[in-house]
């Protein structure tokens, strides 16, 4: 049985709650039931590193924010300005496959500089993200012509940051609920050009049934999967739904399996797919991997170890699994993520 959009929600972030109300900033608060559950889970598969990531977690004075610049309006006062603050381009130089269009930067210091606002027909110069939400989009390598999916591309983010890679012969952007499509929406109108929008198809379906309704159709397939997103959780203002969230989670991996095998069926033989999540949970990544992996004897895990020694210099990551995936770790002076990535490819018959 298929959940309702509005059960769909509750597994989702209410990023109302962490908005100032009047023009006053609120001061999060941790929700000690959510913290109580990730130290028992975390501690236990993290080991000592979960100190320092509890400790980064629960900071959010100490959280790093990048700048994905917009190829398609670049800000170049912005890019002086930066410059000034010490700001330095992610992974140029470092990364097999980092094309000159991707321009981010970031700053070894926590701040955030201004979000630019909605303008109805005015395109926005920058985009600011979790730096890790970057290795998603890199990993899948996205050439020009090739066609793509995004099947749960809200709030829209890694959708941009594709854009910024190459151009897509066709580009799907998928998002089941209905509110978050709506942000999906204005985040491409503020963000690529109309001329682009002939190229590029806004759904709302439900991503477990793309394969079946579109099935062998693109070359690449992002599946950055709705997870207990601990960044977010551990900041749930209201207990109660804290409790429910923590509840379901246990329902998550099952959702997030589905999901890849409706990509799996999507992907055309000798496509690549990556899957991602925004949560440190075992079980919603490695895990999910492995089922994935003895389900179907056609999908192949790429080994990732390079990949992660030519990004150790910006992010930190769990010393272990990296054959299957990549976790970054949030630390001192790099906190980006949670952040899981694991990228999958489908053998030719």
């Amino acid at each position: 049985m298929k959940p309702s959009r509005s059960a769909s929600v509750i597994l989702l972030v209410s990023l109302s709650q962490l908005r100032p109300r009047s023009g006053r900033k609120l001061t999060k608060q941790v929700c000690r039931v959510v913290l109580d559950h990730l130290e028992k889970e975390y501690g236990r598969e993290l080991g000592d590193a979960w100190r320092t990531v509890r400790d980064i977690l629960t900071s959010p004075a100490c959280w790093q924010h990048a700048v994905l610049f917009n190829r398609f309006n670049y800000p170049f006062q912005l890019e002086k300005d930066l410059y000034l603050k010490r700001y330095h381009i992610l992974l140029q130089g470092y990364f097999p496959y980092c094309p000159k269009s991707l321009i981010c930067y970031i700053s070894r210091i926590p701040g955030r500089i201004p979000s630019e606002r909605h303008q109805f027909g005015k395109l926005k110069g920058y985009y600011l993200l979790n730096a890790a939400s970057l290795l998603p989009v890199l990993a899948l390598e996205l050439q020009n012509g090739e066609r793509i999916l995004d099947m749960c591309a809200a709030p829209g983010g890694k959708s941009v940051a594709l854009l910024q890679c190459a151009f897509p012969g066709y580009f799907h952007c998928n998002e089941y609920d209905t509110l978050r499509s709506r942000w999906l929406k204005q985040t491409l109108e503020s963000f690529i050009p109309r001329p682009m929008a002939n190229i590029i198809k806004v759904s709302e379906l439900d991503g477990r049934e793309i394969g079946d309704t579109q099935p062998e159709m693109f070359d690449k397939v992002l599946v950055d999967a709705p997870c207990s997103n601990d960044r977010s959780w551990l900041f749930s203002s209201d207990i109660q739904k804290a409790s429910c969230r923590l509840n379901q989670r246990r329902e998550l991996p099952l959702m997030q399996i589905e999901l890849l095998r409706s990509a799996i069926k999507a992907l055309r033989p000798g496509g690549s797919l990556v899957y991602s999540t925004c949560t440190l949970s075992k079980a919603e990544n490695i895990d999910v991997i492995n089922q994935i992996l003895n389900s179907h004897s056609n999908i192949i895990p790429v080994d990732m170890k390079e990949i992660a020694s030519a990004w150790s210099h910006e992010f930190t990551f769990a010393p272990s699994g990296q054959e299957y995936g990549l976790l970054v770790l949030p630390d001192k002076g790099k906190a980006w993520g949670p952040m899981f990535v694991a990228k999958l490819k489908k053998s030719a018959p």
